[in-house]
């Protein structure tokens, strides 16, 4: 992105493709969904797929892997604050100090966005913490599904869902897409994309999420800075891409190390005194 295809574009491949595979596997399971329950499909549709992978797409088009990976780092403050409101799930003074300290690590490094110079921007900042936003909104949605229905069946009818959300937006760029400029690389690069980061990623979620407790998959999100810390590392100094080389800086870890810090905070165990 941008020279190849659009986020949007991409976004539609992504969606169609592993909508496809779900579907596929979805044959196999013969369930049917209560009509009372589908509204609530089509919302975790909106916000878990159309919403979060538009945005998330265009946020990365437009900023740095790792100001992507630090502001996503946010997502079970966002995840606790829905809770509360939604499900009643109460908020202890240390998940509230989690809370703050991780909102205030989150809020630096947008704001610095169009400050620190690199591949990061303030509107790309703001659209991958929208993107965040919606998905932690997602993720307290799906939560009652998921106890009634098989998980297969969950994401087939999300994912279908939320390319009708999608269709209107990535249509269009899709149909501007040069794909005689493609090249090999080109179109590994989308496959990889589809069975890799969309397909093989959310069944090996499914697999976790019914193996072990949400806190344990979840707390996997701390290695994302560490990651992209070192990928953008590597592509700036071994492959020199010198527009990375200043994606790695002081305020950033800062604002890392502040996120951590919060979700820890809200990860604890709650004691008998609170």
């Amino acid at each position: 992105m941008p020279n190849k295809i659009g986020p949007s574009a991409f976004i539609f491949l992504r969606i169609l493709g592993a909508g496809i595979l779900f579907w596929i596997l979805k044959s196999f399971i013969k369930e049917k969904v209560e009509k009372k329950d589908f509204l609530r499909f089509l919302f975790c549709g909106l916000f878990g797929i159309a919403i979060n992978q538009l945005l998330f797409f265009h946020g990365l088009n437009l900023t740095s892997p790792i100001d992507a990976s630090i502001i996503m780092t946010s997502l079970p403050v966002l995840v606790m604050i829905y809770s509360f409101f939604i499900l009643n799930e109460k908020i202890t003074r240390t998940k509230l100090a989690g809370i703050t300290i991780g909102a205030i690590g989150a809020i630096i490094l947008i704001v610095y966005g169009n400050k620190s110079g690199g591949t990061s921007s303030l509107l790309g900042n703001l659209f991958i913490f929208i993107n965040a936003a919606s998905y932690g909104l997602y993720l307290v949605l799906v939560k009652p599904l998921m106890k009634k229905y098989n998980t297969i069946t969950i994401i087939s009818w999300v994912f279908l869902f939320g390319f009708v959300f999608m269709f209107p937006f990535g249509i269009q760029d899709l149909l501007i897409t040069d794909f005689s400029a493609f090249t090999t690389n080109t179109y590994l690069t989308i496959t990889f994309v589809i069975l890799g980061t969309t397909f093989f990623a959310y069944l090996f979620n499914i697999y976790a999420l019914n193996h072990v407790p949400p806190s344990v998959a979840g707390s996997y999100v701390y290695l994302q800075p560490a990651i992209s810390f070192i990928m953008v590392a590597i592509y700036a100094f071994v492959f020199n891409q010198k527009e990375y080389e200043q994606d790695i800086n002081l305020i950033k870890i800062l604002s890392c190390l502040l996120v951590v810090i919060g979700v820890f905070l809200i990860s604890k165990k709650k004691k008998v005194s609170e």
